[in-house]
């Protein structure tokens, strides 16, 4: 181990206990989306900047959803790293439901509880006290380190990393980017399925609930689409040749079923269809004039936005009653991925490696994340982050020494990425 990375190291131990007080009122501040007012988890990471007299800047398209940034030179000329976390996180939902309130921070049993605390203001945490701690060894470094934390991702990230991408370039386009989103010590991850996120709308003339014969019943004809839709999951893909000797190591899909739960491996390059909501009708007695159903497709690697509309529209074609809108927060035709054997996740492997004593597993994920900014945009970007555990669920929590790993292989991975360890 070279002598940054033990120095490094000991700072992390002897600032453990910083760290988790940190993320802990970080988790303490509630920053749902919706409605996604993030102003004051955004302010309790500017101040942890402004403590140590760290340079950072608020950019906020959106006054209440704010965006920090922040840039170091190293002494040396090189390559630009870009750090990326998000404040946002989902709403807590039923709070009864909870053993802790989900905004208490409560820590039992060495796990630190609460909404956010996984997906992912653990992997935010990592990220800024990555750059503070490499800032103070910049004159070891070489090239640039950009810090984005960010608002929005939850609801598309359009005023978020997007917004950094169309009018703040300088902070984003780097050669590479490291994220902390959930992930867990068996994986890292280089690539995602594209949402698609469709409403149905089906209008009939209605009537009286006795008189089913003077109208269709636009709840049944939902019912009969939805199972027609079905088709969707047999389109099949054309894969990439990286991505097709990946999905077929037996490593590969062992690690997606321990990552995202057994069956994982089978869907990863297929299309899912999933029904997310349904509203139709508005009396017992009365045939439903019209029914409105939200799906939520997600396209795997191989296969277009425009493949999948191709049947969509096929399938209409028999349901003149209907018609389709998309809500999709993307904008992009297919699924994005980087280089599966690319130099960061080579570093990433070695370090959790020497660090967690496992050495994770290169694979895809099944959901959305703003790395998908920088792989659209030809830059590698790569997920590490702590175990998913209760993840848009109640009771989400992360054991708090697996906080303290993600931090050592983020702060190690982006000093090495710098030329800091060679």
């Amino acid at each position: 181990m070279t002598d940054l990375a033990t120095v490094l190291l000991e700072e992390i131990d002897a600032g453990k206990d910083d760290w988790i007080g940190l993320l802990q009122r970080f988790v303490q501040t509630p920053t749902p989306n919706p409605p996604g007012d993030t102003r004051d988890g955004a302010a309790h990471l500017a101040a942890f900047l402004a403590a140590r007299g760290l340079d950072h800047r608020l950019i906020s398209p959106l006054k209440h959803a704010p965006n920090i940034v922040a840039q170091f030179e190293a002494v040396r000329p090189g390559r630009h790293l870009v750090l990326n976390g998000h404040i946002d996180v989902y709403p807590a939902g039923d709070a009864a439901r909870w053993k802790h309130d989900p905004w208490s921070g409560a820590i039992e049993d060495g796990r630190l509880y609460g909404r956010g605390v996984a997906d992912m203001k653990c992997g935010t945490t990592c990220s800024i006290i990555t750059y503070a701690l490499l800032h103070n060894h910049r004159d070891k470094l070489a090239g640039k380190l950009s810090l984005t934390c960010v608002s929005d991702e939850e609801t598309g990230g359009r005023w978020g990393t997007g917004y950094l991408f169309a009018r703040h370039p300088e902070y984003v386009r780097g050669d590479c980017c490291l994220n902390g989103e959930p992930s867990s010590k068996y994986n890292v991850r280089w690539g995602e399925k594209m949402p698609l996120w469709l409403v149905f709308t089906i209008k009939t003339r209605g009537a009286h609930g006795a008189y089913v014969h003077m109208s269709e019943s636009a709840s049944l004809i939902a019912l009969s689409l939805m199972e027609r839709l079905e088709e969707l999951t047999t389109l099949r893909p054309t894969l990439p040749p990286e991505i097709q000797r990946s999905f077929a190591s037996p490593e590969v899909r062992a690690a997606l079923d321990r990552s995202m739960g057994e069956g994982a491996a089978d869907i990863v390059d297929k299309v899912t269809l999933n029904i997310g909501v349904i509203e139709g009708g508005l009396k017992m007695n009365m045939i439903p004039s019209e029914c409105r159903v939200e799906i939520d497709i997600r396209i795997p690697f191989g296969l277009t936005k425009s493949q999948v509309f191709e049947r969509i529209h096929a399938i209409l074609r028999d349901f003149p009653q209907v018609t389709v809108k998309e809500e999709s927060i993307e904008t992009e035709t297919e699924a994005n991925w980087c280089d599966p054997d690319g130099e960061m996740l080579k570093i990433i492997q070695r370090t959790a490696k020497a660090v967690r004593g496992i050495e994770p597993v290169p694979i895809a994920t099944l959901g959305l994340t703003d790395a998908r900014w920088w792989r659209n945009a030809g830059i590698p970007a790569y997920v590490y982050g702590c175990s998913p555990d209760g993840m848009a669920s109640h009771d989400e929590a992360v054991a708090l020494d697996e906080f303290l790993d993600v931090l050592r292989v983020h702060v190690l991975s982006a000093a090495a990425y710098l030329g800091g360890m060679p």
